[in-house]
């Protein structure tokens, strides 16, 4: 999910913390089934979007999970899905932004490459005019996925990104995207009505 969709209902609109919009108060957001503003995502030279199965292998073989523009703002998207990593999947999640000293209670990193390891998969949360620069950071550093959120997909990032052996996820949420893999959500992106306190395998 971009700065403007979560799982569990955080605000529309925003992307990123350097946000290109104001967020809306978590209470007045929509259910997150997908953002009917998000650009769709084609199929392009060299790269088409990972079907589900595809999907889950990237979780399942991941371990670390960097969030790339997390917030402190209980308002941002990334907080909540943040909330989400930490609290409902056995990823060690850690947090990038140049603009935050930590995020809930942990170290907040300024950029990629100062992470105390090379992340197995990146999270973006960040405008879109800056996803060239965010796939030149992830190919620098090794890390082997960047994750687009919620409304964010740029098909000639795509296209860079997997002929560098980046694998590419674009306008999709790393929170509904778990749950929905983990009992929290059906397929179509609704909530099931499943709880429980077993964390399933990534």
């Amino acid at each position: 999910m971009s700065e403007g969709t979560t799982g569990t209902g955080a605000p529309v609109g925003a992307i990123g913390d350097t946000g290109t919009a104001a967020a809306q108060p978590a209470a007045q957001a929509p259910p997150a089934t997908g953002s009917k503003d998000a650009p769709p995502v084609h199929e392009v030279r060299g790269w088409s979007p990972p079907s589900p199965g595809e999907r889950l292998r990237i979780l399942r073989r991941s371990r670390t999970v960097a969030i790339l523009g997390a917030s402190n703002k209980p308002s941002r998207a990334s907080y909540f899905v943040a909330t989400y990593l930490l609290s409902s999947s056995d990823f060690e999640v850690w947090f990038v932004n140049p603009n935050e000293r930590e995020v809930l209670g942990r170290p907040c990193y300024p950029s990629l490459a100062e992470l105390p390891g090379v992340p197995d998969l990146v999270d973006v949360f960040r405008r879109p005019a800056e996803l060239g620069a965010v796939l030149d950071e992830v190919i620098a550093v090794g890390a082997p996925v960047m994750w687009m959120q919620l409304g964010l997909a740029d098909e000639e990032v795509a296209r860079r990104g997997q002929e560098a052996g980046v694998s590419v996820v674009m306008n999709r949420c790393l929170k509904i995207e778990h749950a929905r893999f983990h009992g929290g959500l059906h397929f179509a992106g609704f909530d099931t009505g499943v709880i429980s306190a077993k964390r399933g395998a990534r």
